[in-house]
């Protein structure tokens, strides 16, 4: 019957008369709204949630986000949340806001997540909107998104672990932004917590009253109970006019197959519901919305979206491309852009630390491309731009938050997508200045000038610096000073804020941050040291691109721009290094770490050997000399002609540490 119907359909459309509709057969008497249904949307009857939200004014709206230090415990109190307010059920999945493979398997947060629960107080109904926030720095950007959409935050302490350097941090980032902090201290069930030594750090870092602190365990919900009457007590309610045009800003998006892409956004003035057209301030495109809903805890449709909410929007038809949904941009309906100021949005997250992937079979590149395209759907921190190397074949090179994302990212494309990748060592943008004037941004070390092509045409070089905070126990401040001072460091401050814990305050070069540093840190101090950075800009210094050559030609895959003070050290250990990697050849194979012209280390691989004196009288000694002198230019003709073949196993070897 269906296909006769469209049969019936082109028919008509041929013949182009102007009742084309009024022709089909009474069988097809649906397809008659087809013209008038072309922009519809399915009206759906309330739900009892729906009424039960409707029904609640704006004054008992509270918009929260927890944050904290990495590993201080912000997921698992989020699930004691959900678990109270009955959005989920108790005992069931763990950490339920944390919904990728790499964030369960590491226990840290990497993407911000957000949830509507629903908090009955003095027989009430409260609307309570809470934000999942990552703890680690190379996520801050998350974090900041974050506090555009709440009216306060809950700072989580470790009772054990005390004040962090990412503490401190996302401290200041609120109460930069006027944001109510509640002071929480997590983890008190713990044999060695120091409950009392914690409050005396919040009052004497952040003057928090510990007074106002709530004690809880998450892990086993002592207290938790007591946390939201706090929130609903201390956290203000969100200001909105309901009656004005509509006024929402993005704050974050995500890619979803069928849908497109899905928008997160706050609701600051008026209301949206599917039907609306909007306008982007950014980018001027005009979308129609075909759903709007609330993450409870996942996507849940709702009729209309009101002012001090935080919900889901995504258009019909669809918005395909996902650079356009820029976040920070406001939207508005059609017809009211005069009416509404527009917000002035977010700084975007600069990369911090390129790397270079290569598939480790070529004939698997299409697929790690398409896999490629998928991950940055979803994250646009991510840069991507194609590159090729004589050595690795065809790849990409890409821009990364820090070394955290970047291990993240390589992680997610193995578990998500089966997916087989070369990732070269980190490097760091440098600034070149031209003689001529002219200012140029290297991230790719294969295009940063050598020596000898820089003599005469390069006038300065300047590299990136960090300003980092490291907390750690003053037992460990000699050996963090002398790493710090072995890196390049400039002591700035030094602050004792506690008998047993110092705040250390370093400038730093990015290049030596991301080679292991905080690894390292970790090791002299046992784990108990935390390390926050931020951009401090750059700085004029010596910087020199490091070869590597193989029989006098040199390997582009792991050249590397680093400071003259270090040329001599990493040259010696990268010929070692190489040299177990490298297959035997019948000639002799000479490895080199060069700058410019300067040689700065040296090994060989020895070549298979025919003996051929074997037949040879011990005492002949001329015919003896004649032979090995006949051996000796054969492997000269055949070292001139010969190449030696490396594989790519033998790359990712190399590479990995």
């Amino acid at each position: 019957m269906l296909g006769s119907c469209v049969r019936s359909l082109l028919q008509a459309a041929r013949r182009s008369t102007p009742s084309v509709l009024e022709r089909l057969p009474p069988a097809c008497a649906t397809f008659r709204h087809v013209r008038h249904a072309r922009y519809a949307h399915v009206v759906r009857a309330q739900t009892d949630l729906e009424k039960r939200i409707a029904a609640i004014p704006i004054e008992r709206y509270r918009n929260f986000c927890i944050v904290a230090h990495v590993d201080h415990g912000k997921s698992t109190l989020s699930d004691r949340l959900l678990e109270l307010t009955g959005t989920i059920e108790a005992g069931g999945n763990k950490q339920i806001l944390d919904k990728l493979d790499v964030e369960r398997e590491r226990g840290i947060t990497v993407k911000a997540q957000t949830c509507t629960m629903i908090y009955k107080h003095n027989e009430e109904d409260y609307l309570l909107h809470l934000v999942d926030t990552p703890g680690h720095v190379d996520f801050r950007a998350e974090v900041s998104r974050s506090y555009a959409s709440c009216g306060g935050a809950l700072l989580l302490v470790d009772a054990s672990q005390g004040v962090q350097a990412q503490t401190v941090a996302n401290f200041y980032l609120a109460f930069a932004q006027g944001l109510t902090l509640v002071p929480v201290i997590n983890k008190i069930d713990l044999p060695h917590a120091d409950t009392p030594r914690v409050l005396e750090q919040l009052r004497d870092t952040f003057e928090l009253d510990p007074d106002n602190a709530v004690l809880v365990s998450a892990k086993t919900g002592v207290n938790v109970a007591a946390l939201l009457p706090t929130v609903v007590k201390q956290i203000p309610h969100p200001v909105g006019n309901l009656e004005g045009p509509l006024r929402l800003l993005l704050v974050d998006s995500w890619y979803d197959v069928y849908k497109g892409v899905v928008l997160l956004v706050r609701i600051f003035d008026g209301q949206v519901k599917p039907g609306d057209t909007l306008r982007s301030f950014a980018t001027g495109f005009k979308y129609i919305v075909g759903e709007v809903g609330i993450m409870y805890p996942d996507q849940t449709p709702q009729t209309v979206l009101k002012a001090g909410q935080v919900g889901y929007i995504h258009f019909n038809p669809g918005m395909k491309r996902s650079h356009e949904a820029k976040v920070g941009d406001t939207y508005t309906t059609l017809g009211s852009e005069k009416l509404v100021e527009p917000y002035p949005g977010f700084e975007e997250p600069k990369s911090m630390v390129f790397v270079a992937a290569f598939p480790t079979d070529q004939d698997n590149y299409e697929h790690l491309e398409d896999s490629i395209n998928h991950y940055i759907l979803n994250d646009r921190s991510v840069t991507l731009q194609k590159e090729s190397s004589d050595a690795l074949g065809a790849g990409w090179r890409m821009g990364f938050l820090g070394t955290l994302h970047c291990s993240v990212f390589e992680d997610r494309l193995r578990q998500e997508h089966g997916a087989n990748i070369i990732i070269t060592p980190p490097s760091v943008p440098f600034k070149v200045i031209w003689r001529d004037g002219t200012e140029q941004i290297i991230s790719n070390p294969n295009e940063f000038p050598d020596q000898d092509q820089a003599y005469g045409k390069v006038l300065e070089v300047h590299e990136p610096y960090v300003s980092t905070t490291v907390t750690l126990p003053a037992e460990y401040l000699g050996e963090v000073i002398k790493l710090c001072e072995a890196n390049r460091g400039e002591q700035k401050e030094l602050t004792f804020f506690t008998a047993t814990q110092v705040i250390l305050k370093y400038d730093l070069p990015l290049s030596h941050l991301v080679d292991d540093f905080f690894g390292k840190l970790k090791g002299i101090t046992k784990g108990y040291a935390s390390l926050d950075y931020e951009d401090a800009g750059f700085r004029k210094s010596n910087i020199v691109k490091l070869n590597l050559l193989v029989n006098s030609i040199p390997v582009d895959a792991v050249s590397r721009v680093l400071h003259s003070s270090q040329v001599d050290r990493v040259g010696r250990l990268w010929v070692e290094k190489f040299k177990e990697h490298v297959d035997r050849q019948m000639f002799e194979v000479v490895i080199q770490a060069a700058v410019g012209r300067r040689i700065v280390a040296r090994t060989s691989i020895k070549p298979f050997r025919k003996d051929v004196l074997a037949k040879l009288h011990a005492s002949d000694l001329s015919r003896r000399r004649k032979l090995l002198e006949k051996q000796k230019d054969g492997r000269k003709r055949l070292r001139s002609v010969g190449s030696v073949a490396i594989e790519n196993d033998a790359f990712q070897k190399f590479l990995q540490k």
